[in-house]
């Protein structure tokens, strides 16, 4: 006797497969868009320094702070010229991947 397979539907850029899922894929956590104000952690670390302030004025390319992760010390930079709103670590702040450490709001 042969056991029937349930398959689910998977949509690809608009395609849809039918295929079977792993227990893993089903139970995922949801991918959100990023937040393009939060200025997040790429890799957990410990906060060296904080080289800006809520209220400064900073310009794309500025480094906000340094974070050292896997004895390397990494320079989180600002994506686009802005204002530095809120400042949410401070040195010697252990961090994990994907943490929001400072808020910004574009020029």
């Amino acid at each position: 006797m042969s056991e029937e397979i349930k398959l689910d539907h998977l949509v690809v850029q608009g395609a849809m497969y039918k295929t079977t899922l792993t227990p893993k894929f089903k139970h995922r956590k949801a991918w959100k868009t990023p937040n393009p104000n939060l200025i997040y952690s790429f890799i957990p670390g410990t906060v060296i320094d904080v080289l800006v302030k809520p209220g400064q004025k900073v310009k794309e390319g500025e480094t906000l702070v340094l974070l050292e992760a896997m004895k390397m010390h990494n320079s989180i930079v600002m994506p686009f010229d802005g204002e530095v709103v809120k400042v949410n670590v401070q040195p010697k702040d252990s961090v994990s991947k994907k943490e929001p450490m400072i808020e910004v709001r574009p020029k």
